[in-house]
């Protein structure tokens, strides 16, 4: 296993993370960003990034925009928008070749530290706010982001679940936000709430590739001049009680009925525990030899897909499965059945070898890719622990059945979710 070292720093109340390796051919950057899931700001911080990759205050016309990472030999440069636990995150990340494949009069790292750090803190402006015509064309983009939620209809079965489970919980927010609340931004809201997040935000900047944080915290001081009030993130979680599962059918016009369990764990990625629960997901439905899947989609082909999913940040676990209409009765006791399982300690060797193999599997591989890298680091950060990539594995290979079981106990059903068509209506 390789020794990952990152080296810390801060500049200001930003904290700069830097791995030094000569592992890959390019440099790359990250810009974390997070800030709590409300109500009135969840939309304009979705909408904030769609707006800033449209131009800077040296690059104010998109064309300007994209050329200049041409002449950066094609540097990539994009963001995500995601949850973690109660908060929403966005990334900004940049990747460009490392300065010993070319010849350039000044280093690359600087060129592309000095353009995500405009591009995030100097954004295009027209009469002191955002660009009218960036903000009018981004709207149309995000509202397409969110239409298409809607129409896919497994993940809108998914966030439908969530949102009813989480009904009085952040949580319950979509990390886009709102077509209603987009709507409404208008582009000097939207420049007055950007400065405030700006501000109000944690922000963490990593970079990884053969340089150091005497190299690097310069860069980003000159290119990362504003003022943060925010240092750290809380890694206090809300757990909600079940006092009784909820079952919440809707109607659309489906011909296969999306069935998903909202499962409340208790066990986050700051908790010791979290090794055995990466476990008890990994054999409950995680992977292809997963009890979900053997035995309700393929011994009793009641469904035409059956997973779980692990929110370790949040505490939650999800279940999806696609089934026939009128099977509904059936697949509901078939995933309990599953669950009681669990409970029992009704594992087999086989499963608890496999899911040992894939999950340190997937742990090992992430030590392939930059970005994943940095995204294992960050979950550290945000959490408040200092987990490894080899501990973790080492953790998860020790993990045997009586410790599945004791989580298994602590899982609780909360909320059951029906997709189902519109009686007596059209189907597609």
């Amino acid at each position: 296993m390789k020794n990952i070292q990152f080296e810390r720093g801060n500049a200001g109340n930003i904290r700069v993370h830097v791995l030094p390796t000569d592992q890959f051919k390019t440099y790359a950057v990250s810009v974390y960003i997070g800030a709590p899931l409300l109500e009135d700001t969840v939309t304009p911080t979705a909408f904030t990034p769609f707006v800033l990759r449209r131009g800077t205050r040296s690059y104010p016309e998109t064309k300007q925009f994209r050329e200049r990472l041409d002449d950066l030999y094609g540097a990539g440069f994009g963001f995500d928008i995601y949850k973690r636990g109660d908060y929403q995150m966005v990334q900004f990340r940049m990747d460009l070749i490392q300065d010993h494949f070319v010849s350039s009069k000044e280093s690359l790292l600087e060129q592309g530290i000095r353009f995500i750090g405009e591009a995030i803190t100097q954004p295009a402006l027209a009469n002191g706010q955002f660009v009218d015509k960036y903000v009018d064309s981004e709207k149309i983009t995000l509202q397409k982001r969110i239409e298409a939620i809607i129409n896919d209809k497994i993940r809108y079965a998914a966030e439908r679940c969530i949102e009813e489970m989480c009904k009085l919980e952040p949580y319950r927010l979509h990390q886009l936000g709102s077509i209603e609340a987009l709507h409404s931004l208008t582009p000097d809201a939207l420049y007055a709430h950007y400065g405030q997040w700006l501000k109000q935000s944690p922000i963490d900047i990593y970079v990884v590739g053969q340089t150091s944080l005497n190299e690097v915290m310069p860069l980003i001081e000159n290119s990362f001049s504003l003022q943060n009030e925010a240092a750290s993130y809380s890694a206090k979680i809300q757990h909600r009680q079940v006092e009784k599962v909820r079952e919440v059918v809707e109607e659309l016009d489906v011909s296969q009925g999306k069935l998903n369990l909202g499962l409340r764990g208790y066990t986050t990625y700051a908790d010791p525990a979290y090794p055995t629960m990466l476990m008890y997901n990994g054999i409950l439905g995680g992977y292809p030899h997963s009890k979900l899947f053997t035995n309700v989609r393929e011994k009793a082909s009641l469904a035409y897909y059956a997973s779980s999913r692990l929110d370790g940040h949040k505490g939650i676990l999800t279940i999806q499965s696609g089934i026939e209409l009128d099977n509904y009765d059936k697949a509901v006791a078939i995933i309990r059945q599953q669950l009681e399982a669990m409970e029992a300690g009704d594992i087999s060797d086989t499963e608890l070898q496999q899911t040992k193999a894939m999950i340190s599997g997937h742990l090992r591989e992430l030590q392939d890719s930059a970005f994943e890298l940095i995204s294992f680091d960050f979950n550290n950060i945000l959490s408040g622990v200092e987990r490894t990539v080899p501990k973790l594995i080492e953790d998860v290979l020790v993990t045997d059945k009586a410790a599945i079981q004791t989580v298994a106990r602590q899982v609780k059903l909360d909320t059951i979710y029906f997709l189902r068509d519109r009686k007596g209506g059209k189907q597609a």
